[in-house]
């Protein structure tokens, strides 16, 4: 069904509703009608990492680790299960008449906010800090909940529109302050890659104000630019509460009637809280007419019909017993293997079981199931944390000891220093004695990293205060590398780890963010060789915050890649594998269109290996381009040892435009050079990897 006769049904129905009828299909709630034969519908669910919160199901790595991975097709995948699954929910609860929260099948993911600061609690929601990445990932994860047949599958909604990524403590009165040009060039290209390319069926907007306006009403935002420029005809929703924020903190309107009023002369149709139940207030009062709740009334309808509830579809028979298969199982354990990132290797790497007798690993998160999950998840039937991912690969051959060593952090003695802190590690000590080799899991989990108002958050804000591990971890690291046995370090965080003593005094370093629920299986995988690390930085690691603007500074002078003026302890797009794959030949055939980039590649090292081709682009002509040079495309490949192939990667001429001061955006100059190699072309990167890029110097 194409939308034109999904909105001529939706009209005819709405047409048949009372006003007050048309009024309550405006609230996330919303009651059935049954004159009509309109069952009770609850929009808001959650799919940020596989389906969530509703029960059993695929849990995929936490949206970061899945960027990681660089792979469109992945993405794509990842959306396909998450569909398929839901709608087999859908379909049992809906046959029992069970149409309460988290129930529906409008998920509100993915997050494409750019994570423009490493102490944002919600980054790993996020597909990292670039835009043309964020992008390119969240189109195929789009289509892939959506699907391609006669009705919607499922509909995708990109949030936070826009401008949001912290403080978490002050969202509900932030006004995030930013210029024409970061607006285009850095906050909204993703949401129109979303909008045009991925034909997304939803947007919702954020809790801050941009630029002086609530996100949920901000006419520049949803008005001018959203349905104006874009031609966005979806729906939009408000972010849960958001709407009340605008009296109650924002302070731009001074009842909720006139809330109200605001939210839907911008185009809010679908209201996450209970502001919207004052509609009917504002409506006898004349402050909004019967036409906008018409309007707005027609949109939801629209997605009701393209999904199909009203109609018998060829989804109507997905049975429960996909959730959680076999295939949808291989899947999550192909995303975590990928998004995995080796960030250093003095040779340890793989272990060889046969040369050990010994294994200690010890660590708050080495045997953490809260590590593996990140935030907005569904529940697994089974986990594997990385200590039993490691006793399940040497069983049998090779004794593992256990020590947790430390708390994760310790809630009660956070203005202590180092020195303050009782001596717990002995143990540690201990084991150290008796291993071959250590393996210390240290990191984060979602009650130290999230959202505004999680309850078991450290600081209540969800925020971090800086890039170092708690105390306690520190101390437990510093212990174990003291011993001097060969270490491997894991962190298992959704952000950038200030991690230069281990990077310093570890033989080798794995991030492995939240891989899900048996991302301790891929975590062995890779330690013991059976698979080769691939996983590629989609955020800039930084050595300290000292390195960084204030948080509540919304300009991108100094933040990013594209914009660091500083030496990073490990650059975006950067990541080891265990083979040697460099760029080997480039062409570039430029014209008015973009450019066709042409590489070689080849494996030069003894393993089979998986990498990812990474293109960048910079404009050396035009004095307000972006200072560093900027990803283009990218292509994930897989070569065996001493193979090679040609990877051809199409660039479009928006590769090769800039933005001025008042946000337009065109191509301002003719000279450009193309980087094309397995990492981005900083000195950092070159010096991590001892491989260069290739460039050539192009004219458009």
């Amino acid at each position: 069904m194409n939308r034109e006769e999904a909105r001529k049904r939706a009209k005819e129905l709405v047409s048949k509703m009372t006003v007050e009828e048309k009024a309550s299909q405006l609230r996330y709630d919303s009651p059935a009608i049954d004159r009509l034969g309109v069952p009770a519908y609850n929009w808001w669910n959650e799919a940020l990492h596989g389906v969530a919160r509703a029960g059993t199901a695929t849990m995929f790595p936490q949206a970061i680790g899945m960027a990681a991975a660089f792979d469109k097709d992945l993405m794509k995948e990842v959306g396909e299960v998450i569909a398929q699954e839901g709608r087999a929910k859908y379909n049992e609860q809906a046959k029992r008449g069970d149409r309460d929260i988290y129930k529906g099948l409008t998920f509100w993911s993915p997050n494409v906010n750019i994570f423009r600061d490493p102490r944002w609690g919600r980054g790993h929601e996020t597909y990292g800090e670039d835009p043309y990445l964020t992008g390119a990932l969240a189109v195929p994860f789009i289509k892939g909940i959506q699907g391609d047949g006669e009705y919607m599958k499922a509909a995708a909604c990109a949030k936070h529109f826009a401008v949001h990524s912290g403080p978490e403590g002050d969202r509900h009165f932030f006004d995030a302050k930013a210029s024409k040009k970061d607006l285009e060039e850095t906050y909204l290209p993703a949401f129109e890659t979303c909008v045009k390319d991925g034909q997304v069926e939803a947007v919702m907007g954020a809790y801050n104000r941009t630029n002086g306006e609530p996100c949920c009403a901000n006419k520049p935002l949803m008005v001018d630019t959203l349905r104006g420029k874009w031609g966005f005809e979806g729906h939009f929703v408000s972010d849960c509460w958001a709407i009340r924020d605008f009296h109650e903190n924002h302070k731009v309107t001074a009842t909720a009637e006139e809330s109200v009023k605001l939210a839907l002369d911008m185009g809010c149709d679908v209201n996450c809280g209970c502001t919207y139940q004052k509609m009917m207030n504002a409506y006898r009062a004349g402050l909004i007419t019967e036409d906008q709740i018409t309007e707005s009334c027609v949109r939801l309808f629209t997605t009701r019909f393209l999904l199909g509830m009203f109609d018998k579809t060829e989804f109507d028979n997905i049975p429960f017993t996909v959730v959680e298969c076999d295939e949808h199982q291989k899947v999550a354990h192909k995303a975590a293997a990928e998004g995995i990132v080796l960030l250093k290797n003095n040779g340890l790497l793989p272990l060889d079981k046969t040369k050990l007798k010994t294994i200690g690993v010890v660590g708050p998160n080495a045997d953490s199931r809260i590590a593996l999950m990140g935030n907005y998840h569904g529940t697994s039937s089974r986990f594997v944390t990385v200590l039993e991912g490691i006793e399940d690969k040497v069983a049998g051959d090779v004794r593992v000891l256990y020590s947790e060593g430390c708390d994760l952090w310790k809630p009660n003695l956070s203005n202590l220093s180092d020195q303050d802190y009782p001596d717990r590690l002995s143990e540690v000590q201990t084991i150290a004695d008796y291993a071959d080799v250590m393996v210390v899991v240290v990191g984060l989990d979602e009650n130290l990293e999230g959202e505004e108002g999680d309850a078991g958050n450290q600081f209540a804000s969800g925020d971090k205060v800086n890039l170092e591990l708690p105390i306690p971890q520190r101390q437990l690291l510093n212990s174990v590398l003291d011993c001097n046995k060969p270490t491997i370090v894991i962190n298992m965080s959704g952000s950038a780890i200030n991690l230069s003593v281990a990077q310093e005094k570890a033989a080798a370093i794995i991030q492995a963010w939240y891989p899900g629920a048996k991302g301790g299986e891929d975590v062995a995988d890779i330690l013991f060789g059976d698979v080769s690390p691939s996983g590629k930085l989609p955020v800039t690691f930084y050595r300290s915050t000292d390195d960084l603007p204030d948080f509540r500074d919304y300009s991108m002078k100094n933040r990013t890649y594209r914009y660091f003026t500083g030496t990073p302890l490990y650059p975006f797009g950067y990541g080891l594998t265990y083979g040697k794959c460099r760029a080997k030949e480039m062409e570039v055939t430029a014209s008015a269109d973009g450019a066709t980039v042409k590489v070689t590649m080849v494996n030069e090292g003894a393993v089979k290996t998986s990498d990812v081709l990474q293109i960048y682009v910079q404009d050396t002509g035009y004095e307000l381009a972006i200072p560093n040079p900027c990803l283009a495309g990218f292509e994930r490949f897989e070569l065996g040892a001493g193979e090679g192939k040609e990877i051809t990667v199409k660039l479009p001429r928006r590769a090769f435009t800039s933005v001025d001061e008042e946000g337009n955006r065109d191509v301002f100059s003719h000279s450009f050079k193309v980087y094309a190699g397995t990492s981005q072309p900083d000195e950092r990167s070159k010096e991590l990897t001892g491989v260069s890029c290739l460039e050539k110097d192009v004219t458009i």
